[in-house]
């Protein structure tokens, strides 16, 4: 079990059942989770965007008996702060916030079962929608792009618009069964709308998001989580990408024809002249 302050609050928030309002609590909690400990129930409702008393009764649902009890469970879990080596700069420290989310990943990846899953969906879907808009249209660009390297017709829905549904239902039409979604911060409200619609059209939504209680999980039929790093101004997604990488794989192997499909490309490929290498 990871000893950083955001796993240690997922660790809280698993295995409760949470309202909407309270998973946005519990998300901004993990987004901040250095900081928590030491706010009050006002600044961390006005983090949120909540009013204060949801802040007591999401307390009260973790089972405390208020904001006051959490405040101080996670002052007394917290680890005791170590000097910080005066070499290491804000952007040392924005990387070594990613290797340890990186270390995460890893760590949940010891259970293939959920990317195996994911994976073999995805490859029974044709065509295949993959699905990411604003700071999470970077995520499905490069998996559509790779993807299609061994998949028969994948469809990158990377913008928004009155246009979005109408493609999504395309896509049913055309047979697909399942869509996949790159879902990043700040969740575009864009996005939930379209999950929501893909599987009230039936197909089955797979979800990369930085976390469990992300916006998009209630229409989220597998949730594959994987942080993102918040030490600079603009958060990082080493994670999401990687993780994207392993669905690549996941699916690759229910892809019979995905290694020759693969070895057709660099021989077409290199008859073009199309890399310098």
């Amino acid at each position: 079990m990871s000893n950083s302050p955001a796993a240690r609050l997922q660790d809280l928030f698993e295995g409760h059942r949470l309202t909407p309002t309270q998973r946005r609590i519990a998300h901004s909690m993990v987004r901040s989770a250095s900081t928590v400990p030491f706010m009050s129930s006002v600044e961390l409702a006005e983090l949120a965007g909540v009013s204060q008393p949801s802040v007591t009764r999401f307390a009260v649902a973790l089972g405390f008996d208020g904001y006051p009890a959490l405040r101080r469970h996670l002052r007394d879990v917290a680890p005791e702060e170590t000097a910080t080596d005066a070499t290491v700069n804000e952007y040392q420290q924005a990387v070594a916030g990613e290797v340890e989310n990186l270390r995460r990943l890893a760590e949940a990846l010891a259970d293939p079962g959920p990317v195996t899953e994911a994976g073999r969906l995805l490859a029974a879907s044709s065509p295949l929608p993959v699905l990411g808009l604003r700071a999470a249209a970077s995520q499905a660009f490069g998996f559509a792009y790779f993807a299609a390297k061994v998949h028969s017709d994948v469809r990158l829905l990377d913008e928004g618009g009155t246009m979005l549904s109408d493609r999504i239902d395309n896509a049913v039409r055309a047979g697909a069964t399942a869509l996949l979604c790159f879902a990043l911060p700040r969740h575009p409200r864009e996005v939930v709308d379209a999950l929501a619609h893909a599987q009230a059209q039936g197909l089955t939504v797979v979800t990369v998001a930085d976390s469990v209680l992300a916006p998009v999980a209630r229409h989220s039929d597998l949730l594959l989580p994987a942080a993102v790093g918040t030490g600079l101004a603009f958060d990082t997604a080493c994670g999401p990408m990687l993780l994207g990488r392993v669905l690549l794989e996941a699916m690759c192997d229910h892809l019979p024809q995905a290694q020759a499909r693969l070895e057709e490309f660099d021989v077409r490929a290199a008859a073009r002249g199309l890399f310098a290498e």
